[in-house]
């Protein structure tokens, strides 16, 4: 399975990041790609959540779509999230934040297997550039929003 890995630093003080990043529910007013999310269930802590996402393909002209629980480890400044259901066949990660100088280092991580029937191999490496694109773009939205 392919694993995407990103890094970006975000002029913005840890707890600003994390904040941005912890209200999922926001993502579609700022991100383009992101069609809708739901949270489905949440802890009486807010520390577990089971979300439903919709996410825009252009160039396919689809969506893809999928739940995922998130654990938000406020103490750690992570995110591990795990796929539920949905359109992937797997698909986990995590997401960690980390002071560095006068910002916050956003780390990503995303391990995944996504089949599209009766395309094949040939549409691994595009799909593999979509998902590299995806975190990029999801680093870039939340490093904007907090910096704003």
């Amino acid at each position: 399975m392919p694993t995407v890995e990103n890094s970006i630093w975000i002029r913005a003080d840890l707890d600003r990041v994390y904040a941005v990043a912890r209200d999922t529910e926001a993502f579609p007013e700022f991100m383009p790609d992101v069609k809708s999310i739901r949270v489905l269930e949440r802890s009486d802590d807010g520390r577990r959540m089971v979300v439903e996402w919709v996410g825009i393909i252009p160039e396919f002209k689809t969506t893809v779509k999928w739940v995922e629980e998130d654990l938000w480890d406020d103490a750690e400044h992570t995110c591990a999230f795990r796929f539920v259901s949905g359109d992937f066949k797997e698909y986990h990660g995590l997401w960690r934040f980390t002071p560095e100088g006068d910002g916050t280092r956003f780390d990503s991580s995303v391990t995944y297997e996504y089949e599209i029937p009766l395309i094949g191999p040939l549409i691994k490496g595009v799909i593999l550039k979509k998902m590299r694109e995806n975190v990029d773009r999801l680093q870039q939205a939340i490093k904007g929003k907090a910096e704003a």
